[in-house]
């Protein structure tokens, strides 16, 4: 992991972010480059009145100054956490998010995307639960999405969740990387249900004979909710990150926009990283 990407808004929520963006940063020895997006006001009948160009230049102006302005209160965030050391870089764009995060993503060479999930409001761009989830739906690297109500905490505890399928490996073996970097435990999580496959015990007892090796605590738990039993054992383990591959879009998306109301509070304060599906 040598690039890392953070889409702000400039938000405290972002700024959390940031500082987690950051702690992975030093722990890879990556670079952080800094991503903002802004609009446009959209003109549907061309050609532009010289009016029109001139609010355009104005936009883009602004976006330039306010961009600049929020910039020094980043680097000072990094400071105070004692991150000054890490190499970071900036950029301003204009346009839709997700396809600049794409366009970022293939140009710089990006191995990770660390963004909010819950930003500003009014003039400043807003980064909802549906955009991060539209990201991760989108994106062909992993995203690390950091909930709006989260507190940076050393994380101690991470658990992955895992179908026992051949192409989760990959992603266990990124998570196992993680916990080895910032010495925390790793856990991987399996919830029984009563549409499990019938060789789901030879694939157990396959994952636990090829990881014999590494510090791994396998937990296999019966739940019929599995977004449910998922975020009360995240709570239970005090986990510090929750690492998932994507398997389907809508189940993802159900248990990340639970982590984003009231109901699920305790969830709300614990980081989320996804690996997508090949």
């Amino acid at each position: 992991m040598k690039q890392i990407l953070f889409p702000t808004d400039f938000s405290e929520a972002a700024n959390t972010a940031f500082i987690y963006a950051l702690k992975f940063a030093d722990s890879f020895n990556a670079e952080v480059l800094i991503l903002h997006v802004y609009d446009l006001p959209i003109v549907e009948t061309p050609p532009l009145p010289e009016s029109t160009k001139e609010i355009f230049d104005i936009v883009e102006m602004n976006q330039f100054e306010s961009f600049r302005e929020e910039l020094p209160a980043l680097h000072k965030l990094a400071e105070e956490h004692n991150l000054g050391h890490i190499k970071i870089r900036n950029t301003l764009l204009y346009g839709d998010l997700v396809y600049n995060i794409n366009k970022i993503c293939e140009e710089e060479a990006i191995d990770l995307i660390v963004m909010g999930t819950k930003g500003a409001s009014g003039l400043k761009e807003t980064f909802l639960g549906s955009t991060t989830a539209s990201v991760i739906t989108n994106a062909k690297v992993p995203v690390l999405g950091i909930p709006a109500e989260a507190e940076y905490e050393p994380i101690k505890s991470v658990v992955f969740t895992t179908q026992y399928k051949d192409k989760d490996n990959d992603a266990l073996k990124n998570a196992m990387d993680i916990a080895k970097k910032f010495r925390a435990r790793l856990q991987c999580l399996y919830i029984k249900n009563d549409d499990d496959p019938e060789d789901i015990d030879d694939r157990i007892n396959e994952w636990k004979i090829y990881y014999r090796d590494e510090d791994i605590d396998f937990f296999n738990i019966a739940g019929d909710h599995i977004e449910q039993t998922i975020l009360d054992f995240v709570e239970n383990q005090h986990a510090g990150l929750l690492v998932m591959r994507t398997h389907k879009r809508g189940f993802f998306e159900s248990l990340f926009h639970r982590s984003l109301t009231k109901k699920m509070a305790y969830h709300s304060k614990i980081p989320l990283l996804v690996y997508h599906e090949a």
